[in-house]
């Protein structure tokens, strides 16, 4: 939605051709993509191009020839890894732009309850009160099981994936346990991997993956995962209000997992990941970024306080800055490279 509304701003007479495939005329016009595509000249949009998976290998062939002359701008809401049918390589021919929805920086970081509550979605966020953005949700949630998850040539039960994802708002921000995911659903760990890898691969789950260092405490080798929609987890969740939000048992790790996103989206970094031990030290985010290691907490707290944890994480991953994120109004240094950040301010990172 909000990838088709941007790529409509461009101005028509710069377009050559463009294929929405969601409309079945333009799924027909590309029903055979060679006889469709090869004759085309300068800048071709084609949205939802994950409900045609045989233009993958045609894309390929048309871009090893020399003589022509066309750009493709392809949008799709799921990695390439899950597409059926997708049988060539578009390594070196291709680059990837990864869009979420609205973040702090383009809502406005005085909008942060909002947008922490409804979500970045376009439509949700927008919404002209609560009970609508919920609603919204709540449909396209069912759209998103009954209809996309199948167009990708993927059978498994909405009923199912249903279960799975509301079993991955619960255990949001924690630490990936396959065998317990296996006995809930009574399927295998391999079934219970296979959910979490499309969920991922449909940008609904982020797996942040374990740091490790060359040290001599055991490290969790698990991911995290995250519903990455802060309105996604809270319909999940039953949560329609910022009232039930705060009173709700899931706040710090929505908390959490809302300021990482935001993090993650402002200072877009190559890899991004947590690191943990097993003896309870544990970081929420670390990166490395403009030359220096650096962490990050998120704390629903008035006012954040240095942790054991945080002072374990500065010596063993030798931070140059650990940041605490958290919902006040003020900034202030902590401690020696620590500073509290207010969510109102995260544009200091940059």
């Amino acid at each position: 939605m909000w990838k088709t509304t941007l790529a409509r701003t461009f101005p028509e007479e710069t377009v050559a051709a463009y294929f929405d495939l969601e409309d079945p005329a333009d799924l027909n016009r590309l029903a055979n993509p060679m006889l469709a595509l090869e004759h085309l000249q300068g800048f071709i949009i084609i949205d939802e191009v994950q409900r045609q998976p045989d233009v993958f290998p045609i894309l390929r062939v048309l871009a090893d020839r020399t003589d022509y002359k066309a750009n493709f701008l392809l949008l799709g809401s799921a990695s390439l890894h899950l597409i059926k049918g997708v049988s060539e390589s578009l390594a070196g021919r291709v680059s990837f732009v990864e869009m979420s929805g609205f973040t702090l920086e383009e809502a406005g970081y005085d909008t942060f309850r909002n947008l922490w509550l409804r979500g970045f979605f376009p439509r949700s966020f927008l919404s002209s009160n609560e009970e609508e953005s919920f609603q919204w949700r709540v449909d396209f949630t069912k759209t998103f099981l009954e209809r996309d998850i199948p167009q990708l040539g993927i059978s498994i039960p909405s009923s199912t994936l249903r279960r799975f994802w509301s079993m991955v708002a619960h255990f949001h921000g924690q630490i990936w346990n396959a065998s317990e995911f296996a006995r809930s659903l009574g399927s295998s760990e391999a079934s219970a991997r296979r959910y979490l890898d499309l969920l991922s691969g449909t940008y609904m789950v982020r797996q942040l993956q374990p740091w490790f260092e060359n040290i001599s405490k055991r490290q969790v080798k698990s991911p995290k995962v995250y519903i990455r929609d802060s309105g996604i987890l809270h319909t999940q969740l039953g949560i329609q209000s910022e009232t039930v939000l705060m009173g709700h048992p899931k706040l710090g790790a929505s908390w959490e997992g809302f300021a990482l996103e935001q993090v993650l989206q402002l200072l877009q970094p190559l890899e991004s990941y947590f690191w943990a031990t097993h003896g309870g030290a544990e970081l929420d985010l670390f990166m490395q970024t403009k030359g220096e290691r650096v962490g990050f907490e998120f704390q629903f707290a008035d006012a954040p306080k240095m942790t054991k944890s945080m002072r374990v994480a500065m010596e063993d991953l030798r931070l140059d800055k650990l940041w605490i994120v958290y919902p006040g109004r003020k900034s202030y240094p902590l401690h020696t490279n620590v500073e509290v950040l207010s969510v109102l301010e995260l544009d200091k990172l940059k």
